[in-house]
């Protein structure tokens, strides 16, 4: 995607420095900071401070972070055991978002396969840099499958601008390119149609507010900002169209793990009948899975994500504490959504419904096998 004219994505390779860099997440909108990851260490740092978030990006992130343990300073060469330890080091960073096991592991066993040390950073590399490019065009696709859906609600209006509402950012920030929940917005916008976001903040860390405002804004998508609680409203008066979210993991059930608050968002669509979709690629789904609600672990964060906001005063970012100094607080960073609520998925393969039936039936490869 551009920013003010240049091309950006938010994790890349520099062949020059033969380092890995990303976009610090943490200063924006306000500052545009780019980190070089030299070490896991590091790499474990940015995934655990969501200087990196959203659950493809988290996968590029620790299957990048497989080839940097090989080629750090304190590598071990072909040592198997040193391998497999930095890789559990990795996917333990972030335990809801199922990408990141599923990057590392993809890298893990393509390196693995040499035993040559030289071979198996090559190969790490070349297997990290193809799960970007494809990610990125799953993105794409997610964003041409769900186009038909904006194109038949703009009919209905009769080219009045249709309504969307997102949660947290699920943009290009968070997934290499284009976005899963944005994607089908970016695509409707470059082919004219007139589309308007509501945008919800998402407390804690305020992802739809500072992220997913910046990049809309960057696009010159009509977008407005509104409070975590004010969707239900909005439904309530016929101001939404539509609603569609990302997810850091789904079950092959079709229960649907996402930044807290999402759950709410869904049940006030379905009290006012509005389509609730979830964009994804296949990296997302956990295909072991079938119970959400009991299967899917929801991470706790830092409490003082919750007590503390930042932003920018008098030109410089500050942090401001909110409650009451001793209060306790509890930071839950994700909900789950059950299948009930979701109309259906946007994937890079087509839409389908939130069943398991629906999900197989785009990736029967995944059938379970019956004895």
């Amino acid at each position: 995607m551009k920013v003010d004219g240049k091309d950006m994505r938010p994790i890349w390779f520099d062949p020059y420095s033969q380092r890995v860099q990303v976009l610090d997440q943490r200063f924006l909108p306000h500052e545009l900071v780019v980190n070089t990851l030299a070490t896991v260490d590091e790499t474990i740092f940015t995934l655990k401070e969501m200087v990196v978030r959203g659950a493809p990006l988290i996968g590029a992130t620790g299957a990048l972070g497989v080839y940097i343990s090989l080629v750090q300073k304190d590598h071990k060469g072909a040592d198997n055991d040193y391998l497999l330890s930095e890789c559990r080091r990795l996917k333990d960073a972030r335990p809801t978002a199922v990408n990141l096991a599923w990057g590392v592991d993809r890298v893990m066993a393509a390196a693995l396969k040499y035993e040559a040390h030289e071979k198996r950073v090559q190969a790490a590399l070349d297997e990290a840099l193809t799960i970007i490019e494809e990610e990125a065009v799953n993105c794409r696709k997610i964003g041409e499958y769900g186009l038909p859906l904006i194109e038949a609600l703009s009919r209905k209006k009769k080219g009045e601008p249709v309504n969307i509402l997102t949660h947290c950012n699920a943009g290009w920030l968070a997934c290499i390119e284009y976005g899963t929940a944005t994607a089908p917005v970016y695509t409707a916008f470059d082919a004219g149609i007139p589309v308007h976001v509501w945008v919800d903040e998402t407390r804690p860390l305020n992802q739809g507010s500072r992220l997913t405002a910046w990049e809309l804004g960057k696009h010159g998508v009509s977008h407005t900002i509104v409070t975590d609680n004010a969707g239900g409203h909005l439904m309530q008066h016929g101001r939404v169209d539509l609603v569609i979210v990302g997810t850091d993991r789904t079950t092959r059930t079709g229960d649907v793990a996402n930044k807290i608050g999402t759950y709410l968002k869904a049940l006030a669509a379905k009290d006012n009948g509005i389509p609730f979709y979830v964009a994804l690629p296949s990296s997302t789904f956990d295909w072991r899975l079938t119970d959400g609600i009991t299967g899917i672990p929801i991470e706790e964060r830092d409490p003082d994500e919750i007590r503390y906001v930042q932003g920018l005063c008098n030109g410089r970012s500050e942090k401001v504490l909110v409650p009451p100094e001793n209060s306790p607080t509890a930071n839950h960073a994700f909900d789950v959504t059950p299948a009930r609520l979701v109309t259906g998925f946007i994937t890079e393969r087509g839409v389908c419904r939130a069943t398991e039936e629906g999900i197989l039936s785009l990736f029967p490869e995944k059938t379970p096998v019956t004895k």
